[in-house]
């Protein structure tokens, strides 16, 4: 069997797109960019394969489609929750996580966040809820489809999210304070299910770490 015939059973190589983490992806299902786009076609052009890009709005979605066999790779942040089902590359890009919080809160460093009754609002399955709900002690995860609307709608005490839209959301707010310091980093990378060969596997890390190597992702991530 060649990886091919491993990696796209169909005869179609089937790409789960994240839609909503515009660092990754943009646009809309039927004119997809981004990153992971760009990574999909250049997947499917190495193994002679026709690109399908199955467009979600949220990781949780993608997760879920690789697992139900709805795709045949995924580009999502490695995380525990999710290593038990899928088989990731090194990671392509490394994404920080920082937090928002009213302008006139008392919190003013990461480690103020982990506090009892503090209430952290997130986008519910994305990396950063997995990560908050793995390590916190004492805060409470609020999960929303969004997480900067739960945290507008029901008030909470902190936002949770990317870099780049938590910048320009507070930038764009001026009741609410970007804290500048990383919560944590979010190591984006090219997923797969656990069943396909170990050469398969091995072929998807070899690809990211010759796109990474020759500029492709940086000139990806450019435009």
């Amino acid at each position: 069997m060649t990886v091919a015939e491993d990696l796209a059973p169909t005869g179609v190589l089937r790409a789960s797109i994240n839609l909503g983490n515009p660092v990754l992806a943009r646009g809309t299902p039927d004119e997809p960019a981004g990153v992971t786009v760009d990574i999909a076609r250049e997947i499917g052009a190495r193994l002679d394969l026709p690109v399908e890009l199955v467009c979600f709005d949220a990781a949780r979605k993608s997760f879920e489609a690789m697992k139900d066999g709805r795709a045949d790779i995924c580009f999502l942040a490695i995380e525990p929750a999710r290593e038990a089902e899928v088989a990731f590359t090194e990671p392509y890009v490394v994404i920080e996580g920082v937090f928002a919080v009213p302008v006139d809160s008392a919190i003013t460093t990461v480690g103020d966040v982990d506090q009892p009754g503090v209430r952290i609002g997130v986008k519910q399955g994305s990396a950063y809820d997995l990560y908050l709900t793995r390590t916190l002690r004492h805060a409470l995860v609020v999960r929303g489809d969004e997480g900067l609307d739960v945290f507008l709608e029901q008030e909470l005490d902190v936002a949770a999210g990317i870099r780049e839209p938590m910048t320009a959301f507070a930038a764009g707010n001026a009741d609410v304070r970007l804290i500048d310091e990383r919560f944590m980093e979010i190591r984006q990378a090219v997923g797969t299910t656990k069943s396909r060969r170990p050469e398969t596997v091995r072929f998807l890390s070899d690809v990211v770490d010759e796109l990474r190597a020759t500029g492709f992702i940086a000139r990806s991530l450019g435009r």
